[in-house]
């Protein structure tokens, strides 16, 4: 919630600039952004696997030294990724839809935050090691701290400073090096659970960490793989809709950041209770899952049905905008019910060892779930079409996730 928390308010910070190119051009620079976070979490969870396990074992020097090679690793990945992407984001914001004064920013935007991406993949890369040490606290430390520092910062950089959008990428940067020194902190001064692995180690490591990695990285860019044909194909109905969509992609996980933390709490409840053998209990969570999952969606529908007017006028959406975010709230936003089924599906996939059913679902929706219906509802409909098309791609394939899900369970327990 603090990383979701601090993106709402950045984007609300730069709303009150009234200048509707800034939010569209935050909407391309997030699409872009969504990509990086989906690589640093799958290296993030093969990192968490791996020293689990060791420490599991009571084997610390094994854990210290994959600690090391875990976030050697990462930084070598996202400093290779930071160098190649540089060069081609005006070309890629470009292939998004972006044009224009809203392309220049975007662009300008991504030049000061990209070259950070080292930095965020050690902060949250830091964060995964600290719970596989069962340190949750310290791990919600470094998000919680980032999330405090840009609340006490962005206002001062965007209106104080004057430095507007780009005041809030330099927080961005600032943010991302707080998460690093935070979470460095922990793990050498509270638990010493960082040794630098020799070469041969390293190389042994980073084979261990690929396998797990790759199939994490290729079902979390998934989603911005969808999100980023949602935007290219809103991008032709002007900055307006542009700008509503990066409101609307605001205000989805601070809305439904229950449910996203749902996902991740169950699986270690399903797996603890498969080793166990108390298979009645695999089954009653997911059920329960569900059921929590249909309460909390309706719950929030009605809270932010009532607030809708409300949150248009927080954000000076106007005309277009505020039409698309008011359709989203009255009828699109209840789709996240099925999106929430899908969640509960990939915990129960990945850990009753069917981690490859959720990399093929996710990869679905992203495409088969989301260009045909995007592509007609924007036929038919326009921009509303669009978040229309999304909607019913999410229901086609909760549904189906759930199915399988379901089947999946009653075949292994």
């Amino acid at each position: 919630m603090a990383i979701f928390l601090v993106d709402f308010a950045n984007l609300f910070y730069i709303s009150l600039l009234g200048k509707k190119e800034l939010a569209a051009a935050i909407g391309y620079a997030g699409t872009i952004l969504f990509f990086n976070i989906s690589i640093c979490i799958g290296i993030m969870i093969s990192a968490i696997a791996l020293v689990s396990r060791a420490l599991g074992a009571s084997d610390r020097v094994e854990a210290r030294k994959l600690s090391g090679s875990a976030l050697l690793f990462i930084f070598i990945i996202t400093t290779l990724i930071a160098a190649i992407f540089f060069p081609f984001i005006d070309f890629t914001v470009g292939l998004l839809g972006a044009t224009g004064e809203t392309r220049e920013i975007a662009t300008a935007f991504l030049q000061i935050v990209v070259p950070s991406l080292p930095a965020l993949g050690l902060g949250m890369c830091a964060s995964g090691l600290l719970r596989a040490a069962g340190d949750a606290s310290r791990a919600m430390y470094v998000t919680l701290g980032g999330g405090l520092i840009a609340a006490i910062l962005d206002p001062l950089f965007i209106f104080t400073f004057d430095l507007g959008i780009y005041g809030a990428a330099y927080v961005m940067v600032i943010v991302r090096l707080a998460m690093v020194a935070i979470g460095f902190y922990a793990l050498i001064k509270i638990h010493n659970l960082i040794a630098l692995p020799d070469l041969e180690t390293f190389l042994d490591h980073s084979r261990r960490l690929v396998d797990i990695a790759v199939p994490a990285v290729l079902t979390n860019i998934a989603t911005p793989v969808g999100n980023a044909y949602v935007t290219s194909s809103i991008a032709p109905f002007g900055d307006d809709a542009v700008a509503a969509w990066a409101i609307i992609g605001r205000l989805i996980p601070v809305a439904f950041g229950f449910i996203f933390a749902l996902s991740g709490a169950i699986g270690p409840i399903i797996g603890q209770n498969y080793g166990a053998g108390d298979f009645e209990r695999v089954r009653r969570v997911v059920r329960d899952s569900l059921l929590v999952t249909a309460v909390y969606t309706f719950a929030v529908w009605l809270v932010v049905f009532l607030f809708r007017d409300a949150i248009i006028i927080a954000f000076n959406a106007e005309g277009e905008a505020a039409d698309l975010i008011a359709f989203f709230i009255n009828i699109v936003i209840a789709s996240f019910l099925f999106n929430g089924m899908m969640f509960v599906a990939n915990a129960a996939f990945n850990n009753l060892g069917y981690a490859t059913y959720s990399t093929v679902l996710n990869w679905g929706k992203a495409t088969i779930g989301t260009i045909p219906f995007v592509w007609a509802g924007a036929q038919l409909a326009g921009s509303h079409g669009v978040l229309a098309g999304q909607g019913v791609g999410a229901v086609v394939f909760g549904v189906l996730a759930i199915i399988v899900a379901l089947k999946v369970v009653k075949k292994v327990v």
